[in-house]
């Protein structure tokens, strides 16, 4: 299962590129020339707004609840991971406002903030916390704990932290986010009973289906985006410069992730779920939410997003090869090292049965 879960991180052994961010990528170019306008825009928007509600539907579906009451035993390593997610990375992202205007732009400042909001990624969490040797189960449940809290309070924080600057977003928007997001989430919980046996028989399809969604998303952005004259915004150089803050962001977040689950007295397993849970941002939660809360802005909201996404790829595929490789003591379900090969002082009996 493990060597399932890593396949996707192979492409060389030393860059892992996505080939989803490669779609994405395509779907703006798409959207760079071809950008819906007028009544075509109009009906892309509908479909792209009932595709979030589908999105966030099948999100409270696919959750369990159970899985999430049983992993409150482990509290205070989701409780870290939660900090780190919803506190730390907010509180580096409002640092940042001293860049503006000499290094970032506002609109970019936005989306880099937007993405200091969003909750932690679920999957590639759970795959490079199993990849390190780390505690896999702390990782499920944390991402899931994440994306929960993450429905309600990355809404909120948006509404406190970022405002009116979210293409008018203010809290008197909360009603409508609600409506979109929480309301799809909820009903999805209730019918989880239900319709649980169907999401697992048709989970292949539905993945395409929550990929496609996100795809459309990022078109209907990026076509606002467009017609306001969002490349006319952007140089190469503040390009340039949020990649660049955007690695300080993500080094200093796995930083205090493992050294500070270190002080706080986690073992090994612990830390490395925690170091991966606690320094990510999920796009597939983050894209959606972008086009809800920025409306018409959301293309260069969820920029910073996509380049964050990609940057963390790359760069925790090589720290959790890395601690893989480490001599500390091996967790979970894994497997122990193989011991070192000694050279025993040669015996006569030995000898004798080997040769006999």
């Amino acid at each position: 299962m493990s060597r399932r879960r890593t396949s996707q991180f192979q492409f060389p052994s030393w860059l892992p590129v996505d080939p989803y961010i490669l779609l994405l990528l395509g779907t703006v170019v798409l959207a760079t020339l071809l950008p819906a306008s007028g009544t075509a825009a109009e009906a892309v928007g509908g479909v792209s707004t009932g595709a979030v509600a589908l999105l966030f539907f099948l999100y409270g579906a696919r959750l369990s609840t159970r899985e999430a009451l049983d992993g409150l035993r482990h509290w205070r390593l989701h409780l870290t991971v939660l900090i780190c997610t919803f506190a730390l990375f907010p509180l580096l992202g409002l640092a940042a406002k001293g860049l503006v205007p000499y290094v970032l732009t506002p609109e970019l400042y936005g989306g880099l903030l937007f993405l200091c909001l969003v909750p932690s990624t679920i999957q590639s969490s759970i795959a490079f916390t199993s990849i390190a040797r780390g505690n896999v189960p702390a990782a499920i449940c944390a991402g899931s704990f994440s994306s929960l809290v993450g429905i309600v309070l990355t809404p909120l924080l948006a509404a406190l932290l970022i405002g009116g600057a979210a293409g008018g977003f203010t809290a008197d928007s909360v009603p409508r986010i609600a409506l979109q997001l929480l309301v799809p989430f909820a009903a999805g919980q209730l019918l989880r009973r239900w319709i649980g046996g169907f999401l697992v028989r048709y989970k292949k399809a539905l993945g395409y289906v929550d990929r496609g969604s996100i795809l459309l998303v990022v078109y209907t952005a990026f076509s606002h985006g467009v017609t306001e004259g969002i490349w006319h915004q952007v140089s190469p150089g503040r390009l340039g410069a949020l990649v660049a803050v955007e690695a300080v962001l993500l080094a200093a977040m796995l930083t205090v992730s493992w050294y500070g689950a270190k002080r706080l007295g986690f073992d090994r397993a612990d830390r490395i779920a925690i170091q991966f849970a606690g320094s990510k941002k999920s796009l597939a939660a983050g894209l959606p939410m972008a086009s809800v809360l920025f409306g018409a802005g959301a293309g260069l909201a969820v920029l910073p997003l996509m380049l964050f996404h990609q940057m963390q790829l790359m760069v925790c595929a090589v720290i959790a090869k890395r601690r893989s490789r480490d001599a500390g003591r091996p967790c979970g379900a894994f497997p122990l090292p193989a011991p070192s090969r000694t050279v025993a002082p040669p015996q006569t009996p030995v000898l004798k049965r080997r040769t006999g």
